[in-house]
């Protein structure tokens, strides 16, 4: 058994002949990310609110609004890549990824400290969005491999 992964191929693709990649179709894709995140969002302002801690309330939802943001940003760049044809090497992933999780780190610690002590509250959201996205991007890769 080879150790090497298939090579994506353009009919390999999720989009349909004819159809490009956009962030109207990431976002399709990702609607159950979308909902969890605005569930997420609500929750955090219904017990929060509720013991007045609106301003930490609102640095969680904005960590989890940044988280979503991430993870729709990564998911077309993929969707472009895979579309494209095109093989990044090793250097252009690692140089895109950087330059997004930079950019990220960057606003995250930025609004966190303007805000602070309540601004921590950010990066948690940020934290726990990036936790229930790995779960549900897993969950079904493990399905798929358990079906092999």
């Amino acid at each position: 058994m080879s150790d090497q992964l298939p090579r994506p191929d353009v009919t390999d693709s999720p989009l349909k002949p004819g159809e490009r990649a956009s962030l109207g179709k990431v976002l399709r894709d990702q609607r159950k990310t979308a909902i969890v995140a605005v569930a997420l969002i609500v929750a955090d302002f219904w017990i929060l609110g509720q013991l007045g801690e609106w301003e930490l309330g609102g640095c969680i939802a904005a960590g989890i609004v940044l988280g979503l943001a991430n993870h729709i940003a990564t998911e077309l760049w993929l969707l472009r890549t895979i579309t494209s044809g095109h093989q990044p090497s090793r250097n252009e992933m690692a140089r895109a990824t950087f330059v997004r999780l930079l950019v990220l780190s960057i606003v995250a610690v930025g609004t966190a400290a303007a805000f602070w002590p309540n601004g921590i509250g950010l990066l948690l959201g940020l934290a726990i969005f990036r936790m229930i996205a790995l779960v549900m991007t897993t969950l079904p890769l493990l399905k798929e491999l358990k079906r092999q």
